[in-house]
C-alpha cells in the first residue's frame, strides 16, 4: 500500500538519478554553465513534481497531471545530456547512459499514471 510519496518506486529512482547526474555535472567545465543550471533545475524538478502531485492525489486528475509534468521534464534533461555529449565529447559516453535512465525513468512515470488513472494504485 502506498502511504507516503517515499513509497512510490519512481520518486525514490528520481533522487538515484539526480544523485549520479550531480556526480557527472561536476565534470562538466564552467564554459557549459547554463547547461549544467538547466540540468539542475530539471533534476530537482521531477521528484519534486511527483511529490507535489502525490500531496494532492485525493483529486486523480491533479496528480496525473504533475506526473505529466514530471514526465515531460525528465524528457527536457534528456535532451540537455544529449546536448552536453555534443558539447563535451570526452562526456558523451556517461551523458547518453544517464539520458538512457531518464528515459526509462518517464516510462516507468507514464506507466504509474496509466495504473493510477486505471484504479489499478489507490
Amino acid at each position: 500500500m502506498i502511504r507516503d510519496v517515499t513509497d512510490l518506486e519512481v520518486y525514490n529512482l528520481s533522487f538515484d538519478l539526480l544523485r549520479r547526474l550531480y556526480s557527472l555535472l561536476r565534470k562538466v567545465p564552467l564554459t557549459e554553465k547554463d547547461t549544467v543550471y538547466q540540468c539542475k533545475k530539471c533534476g530537482k524538478g521531477i521528484p519534486a513534481h511527483i511529490a507535489e502531485g502525490f500531496a494532492k492525489r485525493n483529486s486523480g486528475a491533479e496528480f496525473k497531471r504533475f506526473l505529466k509534468i514530471g514526465i515531460g521534464t525528465s524528457d527536457e534533461l534528456v535532451t540537455h545530456l544529449r546536448a552536453l555529449g555534443i558539447a563535451i565529447p570526452r562526456l558523451e559516453a556517461e551523458c547518453l547512459a544517464l539520458a538512457e535512465e531518464y528515459k526509462v525513468l518517464s516510462k516507468r512515470l507514464n506507466s504509474l499514471q496509466s495504473k493510477w488513472r486505471s484504479g489499478e494504485l489507490k
